[in-house]
């Protein structure tokens, strides 16, 4: 197995897929929120379905490229 950083990867859309996951998971996160769904996680090899009230979403510098980034 390669041990070296995904973010020094030569493909553009590998070392991408970090933040794009990141992204994602964030957008899971508002989602659930706002529609009242639980959200299922994997912390420790463990799966945790977490409430709504349990789902928090932290300001990261994430969260505000994500709010740049445009779909069309």
């Amino acid at each position: 197995m390669n041990r070296a950083s995904i973010e020094t990867a030569l493909d553009e859309d590998l070392r991408l897929s970090v933040g794009a996951m990141q992204r994602a998971a964030l957008r899971a996160r508002e989602i659930a929120r706002q529609t009242a769904t639980a959200l299922v996680i994997s912390q420790n090899g463990v799966l945790e379905l977490l409430q709504p009230d349990q789902i928090s979403t932290p300001v990261t510098s994430e969260q505000e490229h994500a709010a740049d980034h445009k779909t069309s």
